[in-house]
């Protein structure tokens, strides 16, 4: 069963019920939800995130109307998600003093029925939802999130929120421990396991100009320790001179150790299948360090077996990974990707990159989760060699990561609606 019929039986029950529900709340036909989404497009991951939850919330409530409230303002990305969903409505515009500075946004606070934080490494909008609920009565709630910390400021919006679903559980063990826990929080994973756009026919072409058969290349991700955003946002990004140090010598250090690993299994996948790789970025700055960690540290028999993509958008990715035979990725969304679209994928996980890899222990996906620090090239090797040999358990591995997925979102919609329910007035504005 491919992924988009296997999600359209999953939610097809549950979206009738909750779609009637949500009518029912706000005594609308078409009721409209305001979310808010699309922090950078420096990452394909981050961008995921938003046509992530667009696609959710329309599998799962058909009747809405959505409106999106883009905090990044990036073309390439605004007209991507134009091409796959003309129906949504993009707004840009920020707040100050608790006040929509855009007309738009004060029209969509006027419009919307609820407010929804998407999916990201923290409550990035927190400004957001403080003006939401500074302007309406009107519920908001938030979407797959990971809460590492939690300041005053944060505590007082997470207290007003209607419900709250964090991408992975150790954010509800954050939570508890600052004293906030009810009925009202969940475990939603991130909304990129809801990435259902496609571009097929630039992944095509690059197949075919690089020779690549489906099911046969493995495609692989780089990361560094900490995201060079002093590099990446060129004059945007106030990093001190001692940060920049800092960072570059966390970087220097553990860049060799950890891509050792990965070539290691990247030597074996040549030698033993005599298949293809593509090494490919997740982040931008990434296009230029795959040669020093990927590439060029390869021996020569290996090297012509090896093929780059440039920094691309998630439809493109998604189309690619698709098509690939397993993804060995150190940054996080990339095997998220994969998952989502029926591909085996393991993530190797630094200890700089936040609690958010707990996601994955909760899904059952342990056995492809290689923490850095305590793997070796060969244990990767061997895990990788051990889904080549018996493909059809990991995609069967795929399918139940993705059930369990699914049980999540279920379970997160059904509090949705009924935490919505209590909260609901028909006094919409104070």
């Amino acid at each position: 069963m491919d992924r988009r019929n296997f999600l359209q039986q999953a939610g097809l029950l549950t979206g009738a019920i909750l779609s009637t529900s949500i009518v029912k709340v706000t005594e609308k036909t078409n009721p409209t939800i305001l979310i808010v989404s699309g922090w950078q497009d420096v990452n394909i991951g981050d961008i995921a995130h938003t046509p992530g939850l667009i696609g959710l919330i329309k599998q799962r409530l058909p009747k809405v109307n959505i409106i999106l409230w883009k905090k990044n303002k990036s073309e390439i990305v605004d007209k991507m998600l134009e091409r796959h969903y003309p129906e949504v409505r993009i707004i840009h515009g920020s707040v100050s003093d608790d006040t929509p500075q855009s007309e738009a946004v004060r029209e969509a606070f006027q419009e919307a029925d609820f407010f929804i934080h998407g999916s990201g490494p923290a409550v990035l909008a927190a400004d957001y939802l403080q003006a939401w609920a500074a302007q309406t009565t009107k519920p908001f709630g938030i979407f797959g999130v990971t809460i590492q910390e939690i300041n005053p400021e944060l505590k007082s919006i997470l207290q007003k929120a209607t419900f709250i679903f964090t991408r992975e559980t150790a954010s509800i063990a954050v939570l508890k421990k600052n004293g906030i826990e009810g009925e009202f929080i969940r475990f939603a994973p991130d909304a990129t396991f809801a990435l259902e756009i496609h571009d097929d026919a630039k992944a095509k072409s690059y197949m075919k100009a690089n020779d690549l058969e489906a099911r046969k290349f493995i495609c692989v991700i780089p990361r560094l320790r900490i995201t060079p955003y002093n590099k990446i946002r060129t004059g945007k990004t106030k990093w001190s001179e001692e940060r920049i140090k800092e960072v570059n010598a966390i970087n220097d250090k553990y860049k060799e150790e950890d891509h050792a690993k990965v070539r290691e299994a990247m030597i074996a996948w040549v030698r033993q299948t005599g298949n293809k790789i593509v090494v490919c970025p997740e982040m931008t700055y990434q296009v230029d360090i795959i040669d020093e960690l990927l590439v060029n540290p390869l021996p020569e028999d290996v090297k012509p077996f090896i093929v780059k993509h440039g920094y691309w958008l998630p439809d493109e990715a998604a189309s690619l990974y698709r098509d690939a035979h397993t993804i060995l990725s150190l940054e996080c969304h990339s095997p998220i990707i994969a998952i989502a679209n029926g591909t085996p994928a393991f993530y190797i996980r630094q200890p700089e990159d936040t609690i958010k890899g707990q996601m994955y222990y909760d899904l059952g996906l342990k056995d492809w989760t290689f923490e850095v620090m305590q793997t070796t090239g060969k244990q990767i090797t061997d895990r990788l060699m051990q889904v080549y040999n018996d493909y059809p358990s990991a995609k069967k591995n795929v399918h139940l990561a993705l059930e369990r997925v699914e049980k999540q979102y279920d379970g997160a919609f059904k509090t949705l609606v009924s935490e919505v329910l209590k909260t609901q007035s028909k006094n919409y504005f104070s």
